[in-house]
């Protein structure tokens, strides 16, 4: 089991807990988020601060400000090989652009997935960071997305405005 400190960020979209890890940023959990859809089932969150913990709010702060466009501290990332790429492909999509779930799973190599980039992004363990919330329907309609799709459009919005 892992050791892994918590603790909360008051952002304009609700409070969110940060969690970190032995390596770095282990998840971004929604005010109504469950632990074992970012795959913290069964750990224990202690309350605490880490410099991680604390680069994140900072960079949390400035993203919200429209002054950040890219997230740079160090992911503790856990999960399947496929899932590991479908995360690593958020981070290459552009502030303030969206790309679908078929945009996605090209870019992996991995084209007639589709269904399973909806359910890797679903599972997005550190929301924001990397920005699941830019991935839309194949129509352009907002989809899926652990925040509510009423924080998805707005933090769209917020890249359209500074972008």
């Amino acid at each position: 089991m892992t050791h892994l400190i918590s603790t909360t960020y008051e952002s304009p979209v609700g409070t969110l807990t940060l969690v970190a890890g032995d390596e770095g940023l282990r998840a971004v959990i929604w005010p109504d988020g469950r632990l074992d859809r970012v795959g913290l089932a069964g750990e224990t969150l202690t309350p605490g601060g880490a410099p991680v913990l604390d680069a994140t709010a900072g960079q949390l702060d400035e993203y919200f400000a429209g002054t950040r466009t890219t997230f740079e501290v160090p992911l503790d990332l856990h999960g399947t090989p496929f899932q590991l790429a479908a995360w690593r492909a958020l981070a290459g999509i552009p502030y303030g652009e969206t790309r679908t779930y078929g945009e996605q799973a090209d870019r992996i190599g991995r084209p007639s997935a589709v269904r399973a980039i909806g359910a890797a992004n679903g599972r997005n363990p550190v929301s924001i960071v990397l920005p699941c919330h830019r991935v839309i329907g194949s129509n352009g309609s907002l989809v899926g997305f652990g925040g509510g799709l009423e924080v998805k459009a707005a933090l769209l919005e917020l890249e359209r405005e500074h972008a």
